[in-house]
């Protein structure tokens, strides 16, 4: 009965100290501050103006955006802020549709120096489609924008967001620690040129589940830097796959290590798990990368690492790439490829793969057998291997 009895007053307590924390938090709507949900009223100050209420309170902070379509131009959410901060989204949040609105900065949403964070629900609509149109034409167009953008924060959560038609990369995480992106979509027609869905770069302990990409590029590109990477239950395609780089630009630059995806499924899509470096010096390197439990449907490189990168044959001529790329596992990958050749491993000649495992992988190409090619690599193969393993 004691126990009982201690049990109810805990619950009792814990329940009163929710219940006060909530009713204590501090709500900032932006229609408060001059927004309008028209789409056309430009709510940029708007917006700017809740996050400074916000970031100054001293109890922790939500930032509102009800219904409705809100014009945004560039706008920089910037910390430290005294708490933690919520961006409940129930909108949409519209950039302008003159792409060079946005100007020369890069972004169009960003946070910086923001910790405790999280950015729930919602729409982002970048109307990248003018920006897309000048890139394709040749012109003289502006560098493009991405459309929301994490600097130098620690312990963010993004959720149930949905961005469409950015300009270019949907989802930027930068120089940040402790990040989960869970249920997201991200999507742009696969014509348009470097809408990437997520990028990650210089960050630590990072993950993405549950999350829909559909893009004109990578669905997920990892830059030098990125360690501690999980992805999980991911759908690709249209799109370039999930891509490790391109690294080895630079001569010095931050390696790659750490980086797990399980569970996804790749439909359509250019690449499905790709590891991709410069054909030049450098001191980066990849390693310890799970690939795992992994299904292709009509992927048109299923597995590939591609150490010869060299666009328009332009900065690496008659160069090899200098990343290190080592103990690196692919298991239980199956499904069909949309070239006969479903495995390809073109490494550096001067800085040979190291440690790569392949572990029943089931690839088919139009119901035939597929191809694999190996060059510069050591490895081992276990299980089923179709198709035949050239480890």
């Amino acid at each position: 009965m004691a126990i009982k009895l201690i049990f109810s007053s805990l619950f009792l307590y814990f329940f009163i100290q929710t219940s006060i924390a909530a009713s204590s938090s501090a709500i900032f709507n932006v229609t408060s501050y001059g927004a309008k949900a028209d789409g056309k009223t430009d709510s940029t100050q708007a917006f700017l103006g809740a996050w400074k209420a916000a970031c100054s309170s001293a109890k922790a902070a939500t930032i509102s955006v009800p219904n409705g379509r809100y014009l945004v131009k560039n706008v920089v959410f910037r910390g430290p802020c005294k708490k933690k901060i919520t961006v409940k989204i129930s909108g949409t949040i519209v950039a302008p549709s003159d792409y060079r609105a946005l100007g020369n900065s890069g972004y169009w949403i960003l946070f910086i120096e923001v910790d405790n964070l999280t950015v729930t629900g919602g729409n982002l609509d970048a109307q990248g489609a003018g920006f897309w149109d000048c890139r394709k034409s040749g012109q003289n167009c502006s560098v493009g924008a991405r459309s929301i953008t994490f600097n130098w924060a620690n312990n963010v959560i993004v959720t149930s967001l949905t961005s469409i038609n950015s300009q270019l990369a949907h989802l930027v995480v930068n120089s940040c620690n402790n990040v989960i992106v869970r249920n997201v979509k991200l999507i742009a027609p696969d014509t348009s040129p470097n809408t990437d869905g997520i990028h990650v770069q210089s960050s630590n302990g990072v993950s993405i589940t549950g999350s829909t990409m559909q893009t004109g590029d990578d669905c997920i590109s990892i830059g030098p830097g990125t360690k501690n990477l999980l992805m999980n239950s991911i759908k690709c395609g249209p799109g370039h796959g999930v891509s490790i780089g391109s690294l080895g630009k630079e001569l010095k630059e931050d390696g790659v290590q750490n980086i797990t995806l399980t569970n996804a499924v790749f439909s359509g899509s250019d690449n499905g798990v790709r590891i991709k470096s410069w054909a030049r010096p450098s001191y980066g390197f990849v390693r310890n990368v799970l690939f795992q439990n992994i299904i292709m449907k009509n992927t048109k490189n299923p597995i590939i690492i591609d150490q010869n990168y060299c666009p328009n044959n332009q900065g690496c001529p008659n160069q090899t790439s200098g990343v290190k790329i080592s103990d690196i596992t692919y298991r239980n990958i199956q499904g069909t490829s949309a070239t006969a050749k479903a495995v390809t491993f073109d490494c550096s000649s001067s800085t040979p793969c190291e440690g790569i495992n392949l572990q029943d992988i089931k690839l088919t190409y139009s119901n035939k057998a597929a191809t694999s090619s190996c060059k510069n690599i050591n490895g081992t193969s276990n299980g089923v291997q179709n198709p035949e393993s050239c480890l």
